[in-house]
């Protein structure tokens, strides 16, 4: 299995919930050699088994911090401080499933990259501020994932941000 996973977690039916499976999509596209690139959507336990020998681990969601549709966030769920005002269900459910790992297994350096929703009702589509941002996210998680790959980048040197 691959060091460094990205995983897209949400409900693509749910509109905008759904900008990790999308972004995930896009990324496929164009795979970054050595890195597993899934869909994980919302059964979190079942995507824990490309995590067990991942180091890195950089989870594409819907997340909620008060900004206008489409800002992007980056920041570390396990993080205190400014992280506490972000919300991102599937990120923390997947940094808290990942517990259920072998006890041997050292838990990944996890981050999130998230995308503030204008919509979460029933629809396949994106809403048009959160289309508009995901060639953005598709940016930076290729930008993060690249540092990783080049070069170890310690956990702690990242820090919460509002891009």
């Amino acid at each position: 299995m691959a060091q460094i996973v990205i995983a897209g977690v949400g409900n693509e039916l749910l509109s905008d919930d759904g900008v990790g499976i999308h972004a995930i999509r896009e990324l496929q596209k164009n795979p970054i050699p050595g890195v597993a690139a899934v869909e994980i959507g919302t059964a979190i336990l079942h995507g824990l088994h490309f995590l067990e020998s991942a180091k890195r681990v950089l989870v594409i969601d819907a997340a909620m911090g008060g900004q206008p549709p489409g800002t992007i966030y980056q920041f570390d769920p396990a993080q205190k401080g400014e992280v506490k005002s972000l919300t991102s269900i599937h990120a923390m459910g997947l940094h808290e499933a990942m517990r259920f790992l072998q006890p041997a297994n050292t838990l990944p350096c996890v981050t999130v990259v998230g995308v503030e929703p204008k919509s979460i009702e029933y629809s396949m589509n994106l809403s048009v501020p959160v289309q508009r941002a995901l060639p953005q996210v598709v940016s930076l998680v290729r930008e993060l994932v690249l540092g990783w790959v080049r070069a170890e980048i310690p956990c702690a040197s990242e820090s919460a941000a509002r891009l």
